[in-house]
């Protein structure tokens, strides 16, 4: 899911000058603007799907306010907040960097930042210059595209070739119901279910489209559902026993191949292996594959048979994994259980000076921003803005790019002609 975020712009700072009785000469008092609001995508359980989006995809933060005399400030943007649902990775949809992993619940991450609201006079008074008649402009909230994708999270993850019943055994462990039938590809996405051990905790388990070769590559339904199992704590492999021990060999090590073709977390992960649909088979079948593979567990989850010993082994792993998992969290310094709070920065930039056509651009966040705060209105605010360019190199970089009298500059927005005046 691709939306378009943007937030709000900052706002403008105010020129104003005291004016009271008895006081003529009073000074600047021109308040600052406000920020503008942010937007903030934020994990919340009571969401469940994307499907919000589908309707809306533009979203811009209010501005804040103006500043006014006598100090006053503007009021800042109020926040527009996206509830997604936990699981929900955030990706530049230019670039694909990833903005922040949504993971838990109140998992929040600024997308769109508010621009800062501009400076009223007062901040341009001094002993030289006493009644200073600029005022910023509020600067541009930030905006960009962002990717959308919801991860699914449960802390098991069936995994198999088609058709190896793991839609019945996810109804077997959890009571869920998804569509079962004989024929390969029922799956045709994640189901979720969640069970209860015979000691009382649970486990969320996560029934995925079966596996076949070339997955990792988007064949069949892969990459789709492959994305879903980075977010299981652990993996069960679940075979057709029916395919002999060769068989059961050839799909142990084509899952295998696919699982670490996609990713090296994914062939990392935890794993029990569950020889299915044993009650299919004669008695000595079953003795060979409980000795070639004796730390397999041999199931018929159509029958219930071996589940409850399955979905224990899986709740001890998981219990293990979670121990883990604390340890590090509580390691880590300053986190202290709070959810996670991203706010993407943008790396500042050294003037660069490129060619577009005819055009001399100046590239730097900075100094586009001040650029773009500036009031082109305002004479006293255009000499300042000459003053700070040149103090940030904007003409020395100019002039070693080759820039003469008459070129046209080009910052943001702005188009100026250059002039060389020493």
């Amino acid at each position: 899911m691709i939306i378009d975020v943007a937030g709000g712009d900052g706002g403008r700072g105010a020129v104003s000058f005291r004016r009271e009785k008895y006081v003529p000469m009073g000074g600047p008092d021109g308040g600052d603007g406000g920020r503008g609001g942010d937007v903030v995508v934020i994990a919340d359980a009571t969401d469940t799907t994307l499907a919000g989006f589908r309707e809306r995809r533009r979203f811009h933060a209010p501005p804040g306010g103006a500043g006014g005399k006598s100090l006053r400030h503007g009021a800042a943007g109020e926040e527009v907040v996206l509830h997604v649902p936990p699981g929900t990775v955030v990706r530049d949809a230019d670039t694909e960097e990833v903005i922040a992993d949504l993971d838990r619940t109140g998992s929040r991450a600024v997308v769109g930042s508010g621009g800062r609201g501009g400076r009223g006079n007062t901040h341009f008074a001094s002993a030289t210059r006493q009644t200073p008649r600029v005022g910023e402009l509020g600067a541009r909230g930030s905006g960009r595209r962002i990717h959308l994708e919801l991860k699914l999270i449960a802390d098991v993850g069936l995994v198999g070739l088609p058709n190896a019943g793991k839609s019945t055994l996810l109804a077997a462990l959890t009571g869920a119901h998804p569509k079962i039938a004989a024929y390969p590809f029922t799956t045709l996405h994640p189901n979720l279910g969640v069970a209860e051990t015979s000691m009382g905790a649970t486990l969320v388990i996560a029934d995925v489209p079966g596996l076949i070769e070339g997955a990792h590559l988007g064949v069949g339904l892969g990459i789709d559902f492959l994305r879903h199992l980075e977010r299981t704590r652990a993996l069960v492999h679940v075979v057709d026993a029916t395919d002999g021990p060769t068989g059961v060999e050839a799909s142990v090590d084509a899952v295998r191949a696919e699982l670490g073709a996609f990713s090296d977390e994914l062939a990392s992960k935890p794993r029990l292996l569950a020889l299915n649909k044993i009650d299919l088979l004669e008695e000595e079948p079953r003795r060979q594959l409980g000795t070639r593979y004796p730390d397999a567990l041999l199931i018929a989850a159509a029958d219930l048979e071996g589940t409850d010993q399955l979905l224990d082994q899986a709740a001890s792993l998981v219990a293990e994994i979670r121990a883990t998992e604390l340890a590090v969290a509580l390691s880590q310094p300053g986190d202290g259980g709070e959810h996670r709070l991203y706010r993407h920065r943008s790396r500042r930039q050294a003037p660069a000076v490129s060619r577009d056509g005819e055009a001399y651009v100046v590239t730097s966040d900075g100094i586009e921003r001040l650029v773009a705060m500036t009031d082109m209105d305002s004479e006293e605010a255009v000499a300042r803005l000459q003053q700070k360019l040149r103090t940030a190199g904007v003409d020395a970089a100019l002039a070693q790019a080759g820039c003469e009298d008459g070129d046209t500059v080009r910052i943001g927005e702005l188009e100026f002609i250059y002039s060389d005046d020493g």
